[in-house]
């Protein structure tokens, strides 16, 4: 028994491990380092230049990097962008030219930049493993060049005969498109701070130069550039993002004493229901409102540049911690009310949308990828009022039978032939029977 009782603990003996002396030093290592791919600093609303989700990229592709100009540290240095890269540095030549006449050399843009250092790496959501002499000329060249390119094209300085960036326009419509992109930003205050030192005193002011350059894309009255010509935005994304917001609509409040709001049908089954969209002069497109079974929605043009103009600022949004989600909100309305191409040809009729993209399956196809995996809270959103209202008009009572009925009967000339000679055939039928009575009784 005692042999027996020996062996059974001998077999239950825990054997001790030994700690990898290495791997606990390399574990130690670890807790004492930052997080690099998505800084602590990212939360913050301080932080405003962001990678964007691997999700949104999954469905929308290429649609937040830039095509032909890096901006900032995130695409810096990518061998397709090389090209832009090398007149850059022709842009800035340029520019000292100009302002050494005034005392104004290379040094001085260096050290006007530098103590703004620490705060522009913390816009940005990566850890920037640039040195600091490798950050500031970065900022300083891609900041030069940005308001140069503005300049240019706004007729402020001489351009250089036949300048490939300026008189090639499939450069131009591109560059419009990386401006807005938001892996492709450099801080505001690092740009408005290079303008400060090289404005002249009739210039207009940055925002104003930076909106009428996105102008040659929008077409929008000069009204808006003055409106918003003293903003102070986070980037040129934010600026014109904030140029498209009307100050009416900064602030949503939830509905009083109502249920949650839903998202609302697609307009193939509100126009059944009576519901009719209709385009209206506004000063931005999101200015949407419902009123007596309409919904009053502004034109908007579907084209290349603003299709990367909504993507991005969607992405902003989302990313960002203290930003309004409105034009992620807007993006939700026009998801619920195009399902397929047959919806977005109504839009066209009604002039709600202009298609410069492609074929009307092909706006429907990004429309609805545009508000996929994204997130805001309906409740509070600037549209919440409208979901909540049409979506009452929707299921409310006699009205809705009687505009199925209309659209089932009366939608095209032919539906309304057939209903009126089935009412002539009933009206006949209903003669003919009285005649056949009264032929009776008159016996």
């Amino acid at each position: 028994m005692d042999n027996i009782g020996s062996q059974s603990v001998e077999h239950h003996a825990v054997t001790i491990w030994e700690i990898n002396r290495d791997r606990l030093t390399a574990m130690q290592h670890k807790l004492s380092d930052t997080p690099k791919l998505l800084s602590v600093a990212a939360g913050r609303t301080t932080c405003s230049i962001f990678k964007v989700p691997q999700t949104l990229i999954d469905i929308n592709g290429k649609s937040y990097q830039p095509h032909i100009v890096s901006v900032g540290p995130f695409h810096h240095g990518q061998p397709h962008l090389e090209m832009i890269e090398e007149h850059k540095w022709r842009f800035l030549r340029q520019l000292l030219n100009r302002t050494q006449a005034k005392g104004m050399v290379l040094e001085d843009y260096l050290r006007a930049v530098q103590p703004l250092e620490a705060r522009a790496r913390e816009c940005y959501s990566l850890t920037i493993p640039y040195t600091t002499d490798e950050f500031i000329e970065m900022m300083v060249l891609d900041g030069c060049f940005i308001i140069e390119l503005f300049r240019k094209i706004g007729g402020l300085v001489e351009v250089e005969d036949y300048d490939p960036l300026i008189t090639m326009s499939w450069i131009v419509s591109f560059f419009l498109r990386d401006l807005v992109r938001l892996e492709n930003q450099i801080p505001y205050f690092v740009l408005d701070c290079l303008f400060q030192l090289t404005k002249t005193p009739e210039s207009p002011t940055l925002a104003m130069l930076a909106l009428g350059f996105f102008n040659l894309a929008l077409q929008r009255p000069d009204t808006v550039l003055e409106k918003y010509s003293n903003v102070k935005a986070k980037h040129l994304l934010d600026l014109l993002r904030t140029s498209f917001l009307p100050s009416d609509l900064e602030h949503s409040t939830k509905p009083d004493n109502r249920p949650p709001p839903h998202v609302i049908h697609s307009i193939s089954k509100l126009r059944r229901s009576g519901i009719k969209l209709k385009p209206w002069e506004a000063e931005s497109f999101l200015v949407v409102n419902f009123k007596h079974g309409v919904i009053h929605m502004p034109t908007i043009a579907i084209d290349d540049f603003m299709c990367a103009f909504l993507l991005n600022a969607v992405a902003f949004e989302q990313c960002h911690s203290g930003c309004l989600k409105i034009v992620t909100t807007y993006a939700t309305l026009l998801d619920c009310l195009i399902n397929t191409s047959k919806d977005v040809e109504l839009l066209c009729d009604w002039n709600i949308i202009e298609n410069y993209l492609g074929t009307d399956a092909e706006v429907a196809t990004f429309i609805n990828n545009m508000g996929k995996d994204v997130t805001f809270d309906i409740d509070v959103c600037y549209l919440a009022r409208l979901f909540d209202n049409v979506n009452r008009h929707y299921h409310s009572g006699w009205h809705v039978q009687l505009a199925s009925f209309k659209y089932t009967y009366f939608n095209t000339p032919w539906s309304l032939i057939s209903a009126m000679a089935a009412l002539l055939l009933l009206i006949l039928t209903v003669a003919q029977t009285l005649y056949t009575v009264l032929s009776y009784v008159n016996r």
